[in-house]
């Protein structure tokens, strides 16, 4: 079976991995897609694509997690035809992995299995809340894997997510 697991990924973080990790021993595959791709270099959306792509991709080589694939998923603000637009982005999966409830709607109203991410807090691992405490100078590298705590610092995510916050 394959599970698909749609987020932005701003960054990736531990609960990401945690979840990833928890997948990887129930499914013989992991999509994991990068929602609203196209968008960067705002504060909700501070990094690339390419960067977000790096970020997991590094994370899950560490730990040796390699039955994963990665694509990219951008967002046409259509919500009644979001989950068509997914599915001709990814065609091949059998479940959706979402915690969001708007998604799991989407997605259970098109007849799909949905599973909950009830996995890791998500209060705590947050993208919102890391970027939030990047930009106010407050811990943060416990949220998130090593290897996108050096990679963030080696881009100069910190001053970026800074001078976009204004």
């Amino acid at each position: 079976m394959k599970a698909l697991f749609v987020g932005r990924f701003q960054p990736f973080h531990l609960g990401h991995l945690l979840l990833v990790q928890r997948l990887s021993t129930h499914y013989e595959l992991i999509i994991i897609g990068i929602g609203s791709s196209q968008y960067h270099d705002t504060v909700d959306n501070p990094f690339s694509e390419e960067e977000r792509h790096h970020m997991i991709t590094e994370s899950l080589d560490t730990l040796g997690i390699h039955t994963y694939r990665i694509v990219s998923i951008p967002d046409i603000h259509d919500p009644p035809r979001w989950v068509d637009h997914v599915r001709s982005v990814v065609s091949d999966f059998d479940v959706v992995i979402a915690n969001n409830p708007f998604t799991r709607k989407l997605f259970s109203k098109k007849g799909y299995v949905v599973k909950g991410t009830a996995y890791f807090d998500r209060k705590r691992y947050s993208g919102k809340e890391i970027r939030r405490r990047i930009i106010h100078d407050e811990p943060w590298d416990e949220l998130v894997p090593k290897v996108v705590y050096k990679y963030i610092q080696g881009i100069d995510g910190i001053n970026r997510l800074k001078r976009l916050s204004g």
